[in-house]
């Protein structure tokens, strides 16, 4: 996949596909909950490994059972791009396993 920053139409049509995702801030940005610190930490692992194959690399934090992620893509001049709507989607994936 190319890596290009989305148009707004693009980034319309993104959203609409990634449920409980949106731009904050000017980044892709979403806070998923789980039971606890130990599920957060295991979804975070998970989406470590999948951020590092597509060699693309969320800005997060972790506060006991939430993980709050944004992503942007730094080369692009912090414009939210197609690699960030992928890692979204993968990155929603796994919270829904």
């Amino acid at each position: 996949m190319k890596r290009r920053e989305l148009s707004k139409q693009e980034l319309e049509k993104a959203l609409s596909d990634l449920e409980g995702w949106a731009v904050a801030g000017g980044k892709l940005s979403r806070t998923f909950e789980f039971g606890d610190f130990a599920e957060a930490f295991a979804f975070m692992t998970r989406v470590a490994i999948e951020a590092e194959k597509a060699g693309h690399h969320p800005e997060w934090s972790n506060v006991y059972n939430r993980v709050s992620i944004s992503l942007v893509t730094h080369d692009l001049g912090n414009k939210i791009s197609t690699f960030d709507a992928a890692l979204a989607g993968k990155i929603s994936e796994i919270y829904g396993k």
